[in-house]
């Protein structure tokens, strides 16, 4: 088996991570546009904090006695925004140990 390395080009790997030489993004001087996974991660993010504010306006309600929600609703939409918290800190734990393995490998 015969391997030959390349010498590395770090002008060729910038350019290919669509930097410029100095390390700023390349293109328009607005903000870097969303990569699928930050805009999933982003819209996913939203749902759970939207769930969450959901449920603890639904649990207000039920305090003051308003009589169109229910006890039941209320619970139920607890319990989703429990779940999908958990959910979301299940991910993070899992990212944040992945970015722990990546940095500890050896170059």
């Amino acid at each position: 088996m015969n391997v030959t390395l390349k010498p590395f080009d770090f002008a060729q790997a910038v350019a290919r991570a669509g930097l410029g030489a100095d390390g700023v993004p390349l293109g328009k001087s607005g903000p870097v546009a969303e990569t699928g996974f930050q805009k999933a991660l982003g819209q996913a993010l939203g749902a759970v904090s939207k769930s969450q504010n959901d449920a603890t306006a639904m649990q207000r309600e039920v305090s003051l006695d308003n009589p169109t929600v229910s006890l039941e609703q209320t619970m139920v939409a607890m319990q989703k925004a429990q779940i999908g918290f958990a959910a979301t800190l299940q991910v993070r734990n899992r990212l944040v140990q992945a970015y722990a393995d990546i940095m500890g490998m050896q170059v």
